[in-house]
């Protein structure tokens, strides 16, 4: 489990062919990575990657090939940047949201303009993860945490202060590329007990009546 907070970028110094997968190799001296055991969770651009050898300089990992085609780690170079976080412990400020680490898809950016001195990029999502994404709610971009500012159907908007785009690979977005997307944990079990409706007694005029959902 992460919360979307990124701790600082990696470099991508491998990317070795193994029976069909692949090992990755990722230098990130600043993430002190010598410190962890084998096993350990590391978020790269928003996928949950299994370290199977740490150093003072980095940590390699195995990349599935279901892994491979469903996220954007299939389309990395050596020499490209990554972000990068530490799995969340009890003692970890919880300052973004809840984040799995499994990627629910792959959106594309399809525009940027400057906001003063920050960025709003608009990113479109596969539709049928567009239902997940709602307006000032959160979403997990690339392993980031962001807040969503404005939906229309497939498409929504994102605000990229100064902060986040020096210490994250966001400033490098530009249209057409391809980013990791992990929607909000809460509506995917949401949806889950919502369409159960021999239980829980939970409906959507419940969550009206209770505030948890705007009435149209």
């Amino acid at each position: 489990m992460f919360t979307g907070i990124v701790q600082t970028m990696g470099t991508i110094e491998a990317l070795t062919p193994r029976g069909g997968d692949v090992r990755l190799g990722v230098r990130c001296p600043d993430l002190h990575t010598g410190s962890g055991t084998v096993g350990d969770s590391i978020s790269v651009s928003g996928v949950c990657l299994t370290a199977i050898e740490l150093d003072e300089n980095g940590f390699r990992a195995d990349v599935s090939r279901e892994t491979l085609d469903h996220t954007t780690l299939g389309q990395c170079r050596p020499g490209g940047r990554v972000n990068l976080e530490m799995a969340l412990t009890l003692a970890t400020p919880l300052g973004g949201h809840l984040v799995t680490g499994h990627v629910d898809g792959i959106g594309e950016v399809v525009d940027r303009r400057d906001d003063g001195r920050s960025i709003r990029f608009g990113i479109r999502v596969p539709r049928e993860l567009s239902r997940y994404v709602a307006r000032k709610g959160s979403v997990c971009l690339d392993g980031v945490s962001l807040t969503v500012n404005d939906v229309s159907g497939d498409r929504f908007g994102v605000n990229i202060v100064p902060h986040t785009l020096e210490v994250t690979t966001l400033s490098e977005w530009v249209a057409g590329v391809a980013v990791n997307l992990e929607v909000d944990i809460v509506a995917r079990y949401l949806e889950r007990l919502l369409g159960d409706d021999s239980s829980s007694g939970l409906s959507l005029d419940k969550l009206k009546e209770t505030g948890f959902a705007e009435s149209v």
